[in-house]
């Protein structure tokens, strides 16, 4: 392990590597590849021995999406914390990942209203001002230029600032015990968010019928009576007991569904 800190090329080589966060998303975990991209040069500083190299890349391999601008924040907060542990060896590893996923859903809000919702508008509306006054190409490129110099202005403070207050925001968590609080209500949000999302997203309808006589029994509104969305419930419970239990790639499991949702809705039992 080494021992001292990081300069400021190194920094920058961390800037560089952070710009590649959404350069290979998948359906998986999100921007993950991306945000070990950018973790390399802290990584490779830092780690000599093969475990522990392959430990430190496979702990930023978990689960990563928030904002891809703002995501230089917990990049450099993460760094500061990298190298906290692997120069003093004093903070749980896994708080590394506690705090990069406490920081995700506040940074993933402020990005896309601040942003992608604010920012962006206006410079676009300006833009569109000036090609209209008859400016032409002045009005693409102020908002090419405009749009650069937000985006990378906030990735440069998220990376710089955000190791640089990383370092004592470890230190002061490390003193207070927050970092345990901190895991405990990223799970509990984490757990709440994907809970809530279910009913919305996990659609799952029986188009089936039996009639006695005068009376027409719809299975589906018989489970909907015990209990509404209750097939998309378990349908996401035996998935996450496909993914925890027996380790099944999520992709695998997408691709699954869709072959049941198809044949399913061919034969009328879906729909």
């Amino acid at each position: 392990m080494g021992e001292t800190k990081l300069t400021n090329k190194e920094l920058w080589k961390v800037f560089r590597h952070q710009l590649t966060i959404r350069g290979a998303n998948n359906y998986e975990r999100q921007q993950n590849a991306g945000f070990t991209e950018a973790m390399m040069p802290v990584i490779e500083k830092y780690y000599e021995d093969p475990d522990e190299k392959r430990e430190a890349y496979e702990r930023h391999m978990e689960y990563f999406l928030t904002n891809d601008i703002t995501s230089a924040i917990p990049v450099g907060v993460a760094a500061a914390m990298e190298e906290r542990y692997a120069t003093e060896g004093d903070i749980d590893p896994d708080s590394i990942n506690a705090v990069k996923t406490a920081l995700m859903g506040p940074l993933a809000g402020l990005g896309d209203s601040l942003l992608n919702g604010t920012a962006r508008p206006i410079l676009a509306g300006l833009a569109i001002s000036f090609v209209n006054s008859g400016l032409g190409w002045f009005g693409p490129i102020f908002f090419v230029i405009g749009m650069a110099i937000v985006s990378l202005g906030v990735r440069y403070l998220g990376v710089f600032q955000g190791y640089k207050q990383g370092v004592k925001f470890v230190e002061k968590i490390q003193s207070s015990g927050l970092i345990s609080k901190i895991s405990d209500l990223a799970a509990i949000a984490a757990y709440t968010i994907v809970g809530g999302f279910i009913p919305a997203l996990v659609v799952i309808n029986i188009p089936i019928e039996y009639a006695s006589g005068d009376t027409v029994l719809n299975i589906q509104e018989i489970l909907d009576g015990l209990m509404p969305g209750v097939l998309g419930l378990l349908y996401t419970l035996v998935m996450y007991w496909m993914i925890t239990k027996k380790k099944i790639s999520a992709v695998k499991l997408i691709l699954i569904t869709m072959v049941v949702g198809i044949v399913g809705a061919w034969f009328g039992i879906l729909g």
